[in-house]
């Protein structure tokens, strides 16, 4: 390929998938109790989520200018014509925004896509870029594609747990009290910009019908002209065993037969602010 394609950990893109995809991967910092580890580098999942439990101080970060500097310029001196870089959406990070002015140095080489994605989104929307990029499209057109299809993909989450949203400002305390008690797990979504509320349930079972609903009636508005052949389904988890993996990606497939439907974990960056437990859903129409 002439262009190379980058993106950051919050794709859900392990660095052993990057390598085997021809692609260039930015491990995203995470801190925990002060000290920053990088996620897939020298921090597990298990890692990461024995410090949620425990108790610890857990935040992520955006990588630093310099480490994006030095990837890109070690990506163009490897040959490549230019190079596009995916991060995570713009309206959760301020990563994206940074690489973004950090690019203008480039003379157009290196072409940042705001592609408002996360986590099992943008991990599709990087394989797209892959096989645009194997097409022969320069990095500007890859990212004017990507920008222009930003927008046709959905997240929904259902938390077990009310203290992380708690942590973060999301709930109050009184609030995280009364939904301990009353079982009551808050269902959200992102629909491009943010995490935002959509509905409230009893129980993660209800969460998980509540997430489905959610899928069907994008189906049916928002994609109903789309070619189910060119839609994928992801479900996705924080910190679940083997057995609820793969007893959600068994309700998603049954529940949507005429899609393909397969499992990755969320990103570090999201399950900071859901905690273990989370179970979510990603929807994306392709090209």
């Amino acid at each position: 390929m002439k262009t190379a394609v980058m993106t950051d950990s919050n794709s859900g893109i392990t660095k052993a998938e990057a390598d085997e995809l021809g692609i260039f991967l930015m491990p995203m910092p995470v801190i925990i109790d002060g000290e920053i580890c990088f996620e897939g580098t020298d921090l597990t999942q298990e890692m990461f989520y024995d410090g949620l439990k425990s108790g610890k101080d857990v935040s992520t970060s955006q990588p630093s200018p310099g480490d994006v500097l030095d990837m890109w310029d070690e990506i163009l001196e490897m040959g490549y014509e230019d190079l596009v870089y995916i991060p995570m959406s713009s309206g959760l990070s301020n990563s994206c925004e940074t690489a973004i002015g950090l690019s203008m140095d480039y003379d157009g080489k290196v072409q940042v896509a705001d592609n408002h994605r996360i986590s099992v989104t943008l991990r599709e929307s990087v394989l797209e870029a892959r096989e645009l990029a194997q097409e022969g499209a320069s990095a500007k057109e890859i990212k004017e594609d990507l920008e222009a299809r930003a927008y046709d993909s959905s997240i929904y989450i259902t938390v077990d747990t009310l203290e992380f949203l708690k942590k973060g400002g999301r709930v109050t305390p009184a609030g995280a009290a009364l939904g301990a008690v009353l079982n009551i797990k808050p269902v959200l979504t992102i629909q491009g910009e943010r995490l935002d509320a959509f509905a409230k349930v009893r129980g993660m079972k209800k969460g998980k019908h509540k997430m489905i609903e959610g899928l069907k009636q994008d189906l049916e508005t928002r994609f109903r002209d789309a070619d189910m052949s060119k839609v994928v389904i992801a479900a996705a988890g924080a910190g679940l065993t083997k057995e609820e993996e793969e007893e959600w990606t068994n309700e998603l497939r049954e529940a949507f037969p005429q899609v393909k439907v397969h499992y990755n974990p969320l990103s570090f960056s999201i399950a900071c602010h859901t905690g273990p437990g989370a179970i979510g859903t990603g929807l994306v129409v392709r090209k």
